[in-house]
This record gives structure tokens, sequence and C-alpha cells, in this order.
């Protein structure tokens, strides 16, 4: 039986831990083909390059995977492989595993889910993973079982088109995860200001600051599941319209 294939791609660049390891882990399970940016691309969410041209090379890292460093956004990796690179379409869209979050609004920001969600555009099975951990040395082998686990459970009855899996994992050792929890999006947001400073030249500039705000603590958000030590799994939409509102909208716009 031909073993599927799995497009892995990030936006913590093509060399971060956290991508290697996911290849790693994906090496078990099917043919793995690489395609990740050559730089990091954190907070790009689905940006595309247009303005400029886009290249990409295949490197050599450790694996029986092929790797591809592409100098474009991650959503542009997935097009690009899927366009350029792959032999076939891929079974599955693969992405991250990021260092940090993308738990609730961070969603909307993440390129590491840009990137599965395009998977998801194009019809694919498509999941973006992360590790609520920022650091470079963090340990990604803790959630290796659950993380393989979801990807053979996706392929085996994959998700219905238009339907993309957030997954985040919270940082605890492997015997303290008590298990996997399907979730909606918490409600919260970023509450951020801009630091003022001056340059030596006199001119102002900005840093982002900010701190993260959690108004949702019901049992079914995503932000809940991961404090309370589960993995979440949020199915994701990339069709953004409000149903629910369509038939009030048309009565305030009617002027007839």
């Amino acid at each position: 039986m031909e073993r599927p294939l799995i497009l892995v791609t990030n936006d913590d660049g093509i060399t971060a831990p956290g991508v290697r390891n996911l290849v790693n882990f994906m090496n078990e399970i099917g043919e793995v083909v690489v395609v990740a940016p050559n730089s990091p691309q954190s907070g790009k969410g689905h940006a595309i390059t247009i303005n400029s041209t886009l290249s990409y090379e295949e490197v050599h890292l450790e694996g029986p995977q092929r790797d591809f460093s592409c100098s474009g956004t991650p959503v542009d990796c997935v097009k690009m492989a899927l366009d350029k690179i792959l032999p076939r379409r891929p079974d599955i869209v693969v992405s991250g595993i990021n260092h940090g979050a993308n738990s609730s609004i961070n969603v909307i920001y993440s390129g590491t889910m840009s990137a599965a969600v395009e998977g998801g555009v194009e019809g694919l099975p498509s999941i973006g993973f992360s590790l609520l951990d920022f650091s470079w040395e963090a340990d990604f082998t803790q959630a290796k079982d659950y993380i393989q686990n979801i990807v053979r459970r996706t392929l085996e009855k994959p998700m219905p088109k238009g339907i993309v899996l957030n997954v985040n994992i919270p940082k605890l050792p492997k015997e303290e995860i008590k298990g996997v929890k399907v979730c909606k999006q918490a409600n919260a947001k970023w509450e951020e200001s801009f630091d003022e400073r001056v340059n030596p030249h006199g001119k102002k500039y900005y840093w982002l600051t900010g701190y993260f705000n959690n108004m949702d603590d019901s049992e079914d958000a995503d932000e809940t599941a991961l404090a309370n030590g589960y993995i979440s799994i949020v199915p994701v939409k990339f069709d953004l319209t409000a149903y629910e509102y369509m038939k009030t909208l048309e009565e305030v716009m009617n002027f007839d």
C-alpha cells in the first residue's frame, strides 16, 4: 500500500526545532516533503508575496524526507509546494510545531495556522500544531504520541472540506498531559499598546507591547482545556460569513 504523502510546513523557519521534531514524527507515518520559510515568519497570518519574486531551493537536512526552503510566507510555501514541488497532491498538510500558543484569537495572526488553512482552502485535510513554549530548547517529544495519533485518525477519517484543526499542546511533561479535548475558540484578545522611544537622531519609534486578556472561563473553551492540562483541538473554518446575522442584515439593509 502506498504510504500517505505528507506536506510539512511552519512559520518559525525550516531549521526551527519544532518543525524538525514534527518532520521526525511524520517520517514514521508517511512520505514527507517539507516546504518551509527560509527565515522566521511568525505573525504573518495569511499574507502572500505579490510585490516581489519568490524562490525555493532543496536543502539537505537529516532524515529520509525531502526539504525545500522557500523565500516566502507560510502560505506561499503551501502554494509553491502544491504548484511546483510535490509530485502529486498530498494526503494531508501538517503545519508546526509552533513555538508558542495559537489558541483563541492567536489563530487569526498565526502563520502556522494560516499555512494549515491554506491547505484547507485547497480541499486538503490540514492540521496546525502549537506548543505553549517559546523556548528554542522546548521539549516537543512529550506530545509525539498524541500528534501522531491525531494525524493518523485524520488520514483515516478526514474532516469535511473547509474544516481545519487547530491543535494546541500545554507545556507539561508527557505524564501530566491529561488527554485531548475538542474545544471552541476562547473569547480572548490582546490588550495592546505601543511603547514610544526616541533614537539617537531624535526620530520616534515604537515597540508593540501588551498582555493577553482571557474573558472566557467556559468549560469548552480552548484556554480552559489548556489551563487544565489537556491538549485542545478546535475545528476551524475559513468561511468567515456570519450566517446567523444574514436575515437581520437583510432587514437592516432593505431600502425599498
